[in-house]
């Protein structure tokens, strides 16, 4: 297990009681959330560093890339 830090977040009252109605580690819930976000983050930045390099992405590559994730297909290479 990773080392962890103590924080305080403010919610709004609702989300928190949406949250409490889903799951019962409202921490691992927001810490799973953050990990996506910043998985996120990191890939957008990626992209932008290989068009910067590369070129804007076609209409095709796009579709293909869509294509791929959807049917969860999207190989390594």
């Amino acid at each position: 297990m990773s080392d962890t830090t103590r924080i305080t977040v403010t919610l709004p009252s609702d989300q928190v009681a949406e949250l409490n109605k889903i799951t019962d580690n409202v921490a691992g819930y927001v810490a799973d959330a953050v990990t996506r976000q910043l998985r996120h983050q990191l890939l957008a930045g990626d992209l932008q560093r290989y068009q910067d390099q590369h070129g804007e992405f076609s209409k095709e590559e796009l579709a293909e890339a869509r294509s791929a994730i959807s049917s969860g297909s999207a190989s390594a290479e």
